[in-house]
């Protein structure tokens, strides 16, 4: 019965993952290539493929990042932006510079190159890497940019929360000093939530000290 039940799970797997390519399929051959890929649809292939290779939990987090965007996010070529990003030091620093399946670019920030320990005011070094962000950002109008503040587990929940929002919020503020407009940024602190390595180590707590900064254009 459980193999069963497994055959029948892995095939709708395959199945919605073949759905959402078929219909990329299909929006790229009506929109002259430009494939519309919301942050659902992104959720839903990673769920897909973590049934398969039996981590559903964290492959569901592929794609929604984000979370929901009003009006969709569609894709882009990331591909001169990212290498201004990446020119601008970002590899030096441990900031890493990620095309994701749902069509946003996100910039990891590692907390020991942003922020000084409990603190929510940059860093020096990382300033050139968030000025390359904001001259594309000011470049291309048409993008916009959602910073996400995350802590460990260490501390209350109540200051684990706040210092995640002011350290987004000071990415925000930093990019809106360098003349992208206000409105076409977000921020959100998520405190310990989301966290991308065991807070049991302290090789572990400082990965999960991080601001995501993630680039997406939206459908018009």
């Amino acid at each position: 019965m459980k193999v069963s039940m497994r055959a029948s799970r892995i095939a709708s797997c395959i199945g919605i993952v073949a759905l959402m390519a078929g219909c990329a399929n299909l929006d790229q051959m009506g929109t002259g290539g430009k494939t519309a890929v919301g942050a659902g649809a992104g959720a839903a292939v990673g769920a897909g493929l973590g049934a398969l290779i039996g981590d559903s939990s964290k492959a569901a987090m592929i794609g929604a990042g984000i979370g929901a965007v009003a009006g969709g996010i569609v894709g882009y070529n990331w591909a001169g932006v990212k290498n201004d990003v990446e020119k601008s030091g970002a590899s030096s620093l441990g900031v890493d510079v990620t095309e994701m399946p749902d069509g946003t670019l996100r910039v990891n920030i590692p907390s020991n190159v942003s922020f000084d320990t409990g603190k929510y005011a940059l860093k020096p070094a990382l300033l050139p890497v968030l000025d390359s962000v904001s001259r594309a950002l000011v470049q291309h109008p048409e993008l916009r940019a959602k910073s996400i503040g995350y802590t460990d587990s260490t501390g209350s929940a109540t200051t684990n929360q706040t210092l995640s929002v002011n350290r987004a919020r000071a990415v925000a503020n930093y990019l809106t000093q360098q003349g992208v407009p206000a409105s076409n940024l977000t921020a959100e602190g998520r405190g310990p939530s989301s966290p991308v390595a065991d807070n049991g180590t302290a090789e572990g707590r400082a990965m999960n000290r991080r601001v995501e900064l993630f680039l997406y254009a939206i459908q018009k």
